[in-house]
């Protein structure tokens, strides 16, 4: 095989998108990776301005030109990518001045990172979670324990007082640390292992709609986008409408304390393939989206949202999204959460595999 042909072969074979570009910053070459990061063909990359889809655009043409005069190579991480389909990527990306015969080119290699940043982000929101749950827990059983006492020292306290009068006082004590103890309980989330049948996701999300519509009376828009190809997988089904039914009343108590005008919730479902939660990777994933046009979910509480007693309203107990992220790990799932002025989006990821065995 000859030489040429040997490189180019390696090439058109790497991961790595890989591209060169001429001393107009037009495209010479660029291998099939490039293709499917940039979403374009080769034809279609080669009728493209650099600055369509290259990031930064002016600030990075001039970059590129100072490169290839300068003769000195540079690399940037975590840059913003545009894809001629418009989407927008995070890529790290080194430029290399490059000498064909007595030609230079600039030799561009490119790392998207979106998925790495991804499974980072989510191992480090189950490990964060993980840890709050250890720590509420260990804290709830604590707080029982003196709690039974104290009702059981006020009931025996309430049989020896012959005033009536005073039996309101340890009726008091009584019934907060009933209280208490039901606010612990909610802390300890799903106390029962999960009852595990063949459900679907539809049957439940109806469910959770027709919960939402009689307390709202119908003055919250509800629209539906259903996937029908999503088939049925085993899971709870009455924690699982517990979850969604958290994450969605979340949704409608965020449009009504805000006032929104013309409220809307939207339930999305999608099959998604081959995607990593965590450190796994599962063939197929269900994909529930709640999405609202509410007012947001401040910065200073978002990487917070799912911990325990973490709540952006007053009267908020800031169980809701905690619980429903613990059902959800359960089914070896995950919840995310996406939000900006005008519209939030959660995404309940949850494998499809039979018993959620992970794909090998």
């Amino acid at each position: 095989m000859p030489e040429f042909e040997r490189h180019k072969q390696i090439l058109e074979n790497l991961s790595t998108a890989v591209l060169m570009l001429n001393k107009d910053l037009g495209l010479e070459y660029a291998n099939p990776a490039s293709e499917m990061l940039l979403e374009a063909s080769l034809r279609r990359l080669e009728q493209a301005d650099v600055k369509d889809w290259f990031p930064a655009s002016v600030l990075e043409s001039a970059n590129l030109r100072e490169a290839f005069l300068s003769g000195h190579p540079y690399t940037l991480r975590e840059a913003k990518l545009r894809t001629l389909a418009g989407h927008e990527l995070t890529v790290d990306y080194s430029v290399n001045p490059l000498f064909i015969g007595r030609t230079k080119y600039l030799l561009i290699e490119i790392q998207p990172r979106d998925r790495l940043m991804r499974i980072e982000r989510e191992e480090d929101l189950l490990t964060q979670h993980a840890t709050a749950r250890s720590l509420v827990r260990g804290l709830a059983h604590e707080i029982k324990n003196p709690l039974g006492g104290i009702r059981g020292a006020a009931q025996l306290l309430e049989r020896e007082l012959n005033e009536p009068l005073l039996h309101d006082y340890t009726r008091v004590i009584i019934e907060e640390a009933d209280r208490l103890r039901n606010l612990v309980d909610r802390l300890l989330g799903p106390r029962k292992l999960p009852q595990m049948t063949s459900v679907n996701i539809h049957a439940i999300m109806e469910r959770v709609c027709s919960l939402i519509t009689a307390e709202t009376e119908q003055g919250i828009c509800i629209e539906r986008d259903y996937d029908p190809s999503i088939p049925e997988f085993i899971g709870d089904r009455e924690q699982l409408i517990q979850a969604f039914l958290n994450i969605v009343r979340n949704a409608m108590q965020a449009l009504t304390v805000a006032g929104t005008e013309n409220p809307c919730i939207q339930l999305r479902t999608r099959a998604l393939r081959q995607i990593t939660l965590g450190a796994e990777k599962h063939r197929l994933v269900c994909c529930v989206e709640v999405i609202d046009n509410g007012p947001g979910i401040s910065e200073e509480i978002l990487s917070r949202i799912f911990y325990p007693m973490v709540s952006g309203r007053a009267d908020g107990s800031g169980l809701g999204l905690s619980i429903a992220q613990s059902i959800i790990n359960q089914h070896q799932g995950l919840i995310e959460c996406d939000t900006r002025p005008g519209e939030t989006r959660f995404q309940i990821f949850i494998p499809l595999e039979l018993n959620h065995e992970s794909a090998r």
